[in-house]
């Protein structure tokens, strides 16, 4: 099954504690079905002291969030989405947002032989 998100995505948080945020997508993992999104879900990571963190301290860092916990942004109306797909009949494949009709990119193109 396809992923209705990618990277470089805009998204909104539907779940959690940053519930109604948008941001960017800097990661997907299809296997563990998740997301890393850009300034969302931080959490502190306690350091002890090394050569790349000579003080330690905390550092904040971003976690993973399911993917069923958030939708791509609508380029036309800026409001989240669901999206569909639509297979042309040169057999490329473009996701679609159900809203407004507008294409969110490409999934696949034309196989060429």
């Amino acid at each position: 099954m396809a992923m209705h998100v990618k990277k470089g995505d805009m998204v909104v948080i539907l779940a959690g504690d940053d519930k109604g945020k948008t941001g960017e997508v800097l990661q997907v993992n299809s296997k563990e079905d998740k997301v890393l999104v850009q300034g969302i879900n931080r959490v502190y990571r306690h350091m002890k002291p090394s050569r790349q963190h000579p003080h330690g301290g905390r550092v904040q860092k971003e976690m993973p969030l399911h993917i069923s916990n958030v939708l791509p942004v609508d380029p036309e109306t800026s409001a989240p989405t669901r999206v569909g797909f639509k297979i042309a009949t040169d057999g490329s494949k473009e996701r679609i947002a159900r809203k407004s009709g507008k294409s969110l990119g490409m999934v696949k193109k034309k196989a060429t032989k």
